[in-house]
């Protein structure tokens, strides 16, 4: 019950300035929990996606690959629904990783959407700490000023604590938010990464079978 008191107090000292922080910091949990289960998802779709396509791809099963992709809504699905579409009008690999690419210019801002506001709620919730802190040291230095001299000291302590505790609860959220979003861009980075292996794969099994028809006809 003591702690529950104690953050009841350190609420309630931290005055008006503490409801803007508030508000941000729910939007900024809504956002980053969003995307946490929908980079978890779109990873997840894409792996078990290329899993199943790529000993497909590997035996030259285009139209079967095709059919697979049509029907799945992933990252993965959408870059290689592109590329077999370019290579049903060109054949060279650059025309091929142009449609590629096209897909991932689409699907890139999709993984990376509403991430960067999680940092910018971070870094405003510090300032509207420091600002809470500010204008608390201005009314405690101005109350201070027309009390009694004994009871300055007092009242000053008393002002400048309440004043602190705008500025640590915006470090309290602030500091957890910017690692958030380290963490949710390192994932999006990772699913990028993962999506660029995959088109590279897709680009050399595509050359590599279409050289082979050539090597038999020289052979034979």
């Amino acid at each position: 019950m003591n702690a529950l008191n104690t953050a009841v107090k350190f609420f309630q000292d931290c005055g008006a300035f503490l409801y803007p922080s508030l508000m941000m910091m729910s939007v900024g949990l809504a956002i980053a929990v969003e995307r946490f289960f929908f980079l978890a998802r779109a990873r997840s779709e894409n792996r078990r996606l290329w899993e199943q396509v790529l000993p497909m791809l590997q035996g030259g099963r285009f139209k079967e690959v095709a059919g697979v992709v049509a029907q799945s809504d992933s990252a993965i699905g959408k870059i290689v629904g592109n590329g077999l579409a370019r290579m049903s009008s060109a054949r060279r690999r650059e025309d091929i990783d142009h449609a590629m690419e096209e897909g991932m210019m689409e699907i890139v801002p999709r993984l990376e959407k509403r991430t960067h506001y999680i940092a910018t709620f971070a870094n405003t919730i510090t300032l509207v700490g420091l600002l809470g802190t500010i204008i608390g040291l201005i009314k405690g230095f101005t109350a201070v000023a027309q009390v009694n001299p004994a009871e300055k000291a007092e009242l000053l302590s008393a002002s400048i604590s309440v004043a602190m505790n705008n500025t640590a609860f915006a470090l309290m959220v602030a500091i957890p938010f910017l690692l958030i979003h380290a963490f949710l861009q390192a994932r999006a980075s990772e699913i990028v990464d993962s999506l660029e292996a995959a088109k590279v794969t897709f680009l050399n099994l595509v050359q590599r079978l279409a050289a082979e028809p050539a090597k038999d006809a020289r052979a034979s």
